[in-house]
């Protein structure tokens, strides 16, 4: 496809300019990823109303009566915004987007399967009981997931044998 990705996060754009540099540097049939959309400023999500309509970034230069509109055409590119909170979204944001995707979670297998590959990550001895109750206290969420498996690794270190047990991950995770 030929097309590069850019990835920034609601919080990280925290003025109009920031998303104006981010768009005047794609190129054509590039992506923008913006993860937690729901957390950009109004101001800065009326800047991505053009760009998405129209392939266009307006920008006012001055102030007052005197100021002056300038539209520069941007590359088509694709935007994909991610959320946990998809009810946040402003409706005119919202209302922009051609495609709507709901992912599921991901289900305590799934879970169970990626703690196993961060346990060998991270070198946590830990048996298959012990990662199916941090899977099942994770929420179907891989980041979740693994934020527990650290806590859970550190109370074995301390307070058992190092070993992420049954017993050791419900003792754990009780504290948390």
């Amino acid at each position: 496809m030929g097309s590069s990705i850019r990835i920034t996060s609601g919080p990280a754009v925290e003025r109009t300019g920031d998303l104006a540099a981010i768009l005047t540097n794609l190129h054509k049939q590039d992506i923008l990823f913006i993860d937690e959309i729901h957390r950009l400023h109004r101001a800065v999500e009326e800047v991505l109303y053009p760009a998405m309509e129209d392939s266009a970034l307006d920008i006012v230069i001055g102030k007052g009566p005197g100021a002056k509109s300038l539209r520069l055409n941007l590359p088509t590119f694709t935007l994909i915004g991610a959320t946990t909170r998809f009810a946040l979204l402003s409706p005119p944001l919202r209302d922009r987007f051609g495609a709507v995707y709901h992912l599921d979670f991901y289900d305590e297998a799934s879970i169970e399967t990626i703690l196993k590959r961060s346990a060998h990550i991270l070198q946590v001895e830990a048996e298959a009981e012990g990662l199916a109750e941090v899977a099942r206290r994770a929420r179907g969420t891989p980041r979740v997931a693994n934020r527990l498996l650290k806590r859970v690794r550190d109370y074995a270190q301390v307070k058992a044998d190092g070993i992420v047990t049954h017993t050791v991950a419900v003792e754990a995770l009780t504290r948390l």
